[in-house]
């Protein structure tokens, strides 16, 4: 009996849909795709719990006529191309005629459509790609598609899909780059009747990035550059360094009209930025590259995301010419903005105003602390903290012998013998000078002690953030003015999960505007309340962190790398630090001291074998 077989169509037509829908994002993708290949100037998106119960996707394009409408749902079915190679010269941005039998193998589609020159418009009811209605409708120009029901006959799938937040998430993900792409177009965002974005016409990228991201149009420099010899046209929307991310979140790739994800036009980029930013922190910019049709293959993948360039090497090289040229040329300097941050080096703890304030937007408490000599030491906030380090180590399951824990209780105690004589050494040392504006140098009779500033400063203040917070008693810096912050849509449904959490660890914030959060009140030991504030929300997992989590969030933003500490503020920190339950780790793992002996130090010398 023959072993290989032919598959039946009803699973050949689940498998393809497998590799073009992944989830809700990957279908409002394709239809969004054949909106502006039907030359739309309006696409809008409307979207019910994150797209499992509803995915609508309305333009005015060309529509679709009664003729055609059973073919688009066969498979391979396109109007884009007619022969092989036409792949290889494809404009548009579908071709591959998958996208809606995809789609339909796996939900309930009603698909309604009219074009110009049709006095009436057609419908067709689908559900798992068996047609149940054909009909005359009454409707506008252009095509409306549904999508109900997505993954109703593959649960498997069904059920790996994320929460509402993330699959939302995923599709502003989708959504975004194709309003950016396309600023002469309007597009509209609405999730569980909520509008999330909607979009005019603009004149330029630069506007529309401004409008789409939420972002000042001034910190956006646009350039474009042409190289008649390679046929090569670079198109840069630029943010300047007024504009740091956490997070590689706001920056977008698009060759000859797609978006694409690129690894080596991202770094070329990327690179090009460290000549104003430091490490740890991330820019924000759209490039757009024109070159001829035959020197690229989209035909790569079927979510045509990943492509392939002709003598890219070239290309790239100019690319991060021009933006060096613009950063370098056209970017303004850094602005600082009115938060002053007070760091205290006086030998004494911390004093500040409105304290235990159980409702943070009393008015009339001083922002600024002061140290005992009346003068107080202000260091302005110049960029975000430094993103990375690892999560604090789980708890350690017993599933070990008698004999190994004995043996793993010894090293526990051999290691906290250990921290000990590092405390004594640390605490008889005496400060000699720092590295870089980053490490603290400390030295004692047998040793050399370097204390990561930034990190030291983290773990004491999260210490005493959480003493704070167990007590129930957040020490509250009210502010007379609310600090505002402008955030983009994701950061916005991330705020409305996190309000009350963040509450309890003292911020209280209101919605100002439909862009903007208003900061009434921080805890006072953090001194740059909008970076914490938007290192929480830009951080993809916070939505599940708990308050103690959130914490260590909000103390990332501490004494930053590249503050030139005194000797007196330097001994001052080290004192704090011994003062903590645990001062050798930052919150986030990452060790806050490092030893060197003189013995380490005479071997590398040879003066010891």
């Amino acid at each position: 009996m023959a072993k290989v077989h032919q598959l039946p169509p009803e699973v050949i037509s689940k498998i393809a849909a497998g590799e073009v829908i992944e989830r809700p994002a990957s279908v409002v993708k394709e239809l969004m795709e054949n909106s502006v290949d039907a030359g739309a100037e309006r696409v809008e998106v409307e979207i019910k719990s994150a797209g499992k119960e509803l995915i609508s996707v309305r333009d005015d394009g060309c529509g679709i006529g009664p003729e055609d409408m059973d073919n688009v749902f066969q498979r391979h079915s396109t109007s884009k191309i007619a022969k092989a190679e036409d792949i290889y010269m494809v404009g548009s941005l579908g071709f591959r005629g998958e996208a809606l039998y995809s789609i339909a193998s796996v939900s309930d589609v009603l698909l309604q459509s009219r074009t110009r020159d049709n006095d009436a418009g057609w419908e067709i009811h689908l559900r798992g790609n068996k047609r149940l209605k054909s009909a005359p409708a009454g409707v506008s120009y252009g095509t409306t598609l549904e999508i109900r029901e997505l993954f109703f006959n593959t649960p498997a799938r069904r059920k790996f899909l994320k929460s509402d937040t993330t699959e939302t998430n995923e599709i502003i993900d989708v959504f975004m780059p194709y309003a950016l792409l396309y600023p002469g177009k309007e597009f509209k965002l609405v999730s569980n009747g909520k509008v999330l974005l909607e979009l005019e016409k603009h004149d330029s990228h630069r506007q529309r990035m401004a409008a789409a991201l939420n972002l000042e149009s001034k910190n956006l420099i646009e350039t474009e550059k042409i190289f008649p010899q390679e046929r090569l046209n670079i198109h840069l929307v630029l943010g300047n360094i007024n504009l740091q991310r956490k997070r590689r979140d706001m920056q977008f790739i698009f060759v000859n009209g797609r978006p694409v994800s690129s690894k080596d036009i991202s770094f070329h980029v990327n690179q090009a930025y460290r000549l104003l930013m430091p490490d740890g922190v991330n820019p924000i910019f759209s490039v757009h590259l024109r070159l001829p049709q035959e020197n690229i293959d989209v035909n790569v993948h079927p979510a045509k995301r990943e492509i392939r360039i002709k003598d890219e090497r070239n290309i790239f090289l100019l690319l991060r010419n021009c933006c060096e040229h613009a950063l370098m040329n056209i970017s303004p300097a850094r602005q600082f903005g009115q938060q002053i941050s007070s760091f205290h080096f006086n030998g004494e703890p911390p004093h500040s105003p409105g304290v235990n304030t159980p409702h943070p937007r009393a008015s009339g408490e001083k922002e600024d602390r002061t140290a005992e000599s009346g003068k107080p030491y202000r260091v302005r906030s110049e960029f975000p903290f430094p993103s990375g380090g690892r999560p604090p180590a789980m708890e350690r399951q017993n599933v070990f012998s008698q004999e190994e824990s004995a043996m793993l209780l010894r090293k526990e105690e051999i290691a906290a013998e250990k921290n000990e004589d590092l405390k004594s050494t640390l605490k008889s040392a005496r400060f000699i000078g720092s590295l870089k504006k980053k490490y603290l140098l400390f030295e004692s009779t047998a040793s050399l002690l370097l204390i990561d500033q930034h990190a030291a400063q983290e773990r004491i203040t999260y210490e005493k953030l959480s003493r704070q917070m167990a007590t129930g008693k957040v020490e509250i810096q009210n502010l007379l003015a609310p600090l505002t912050i402008r955030l983009n849509k994701k950061e916005i449904l991330a705020w409305e999960i996190l309000k009350e959490k963040l509450e309890k660890i003292g911020f209280s914030t209101t919605l100002f505007d439909k862009e903007t959060v208003a900061v009434h009140s921080h805890p006072a030991l953090l001194a740059q309340p909008e970076a914490a504030v938007r290192d929480i929300l830009c951080d993809e997992e916070s939505k599940i962190y708990d308050t103690d989590m959130l914490a260590r969030r909000a103390c990332r933003q501490s004494l930053m790398t590249g503050y030139d500490m005194k000797a007196q503020e330097a001994e001052y920190l080290a004192e704090e630090l011994l003062k903590c339950a645990d001062p050798f780790t930052c919150p986030h793992g990452r060790p806050t001291v490092v030893e060197i002996t003189m013995l380490s130090l005479d071997k590398n010398f040879f003066r010891r074998l």
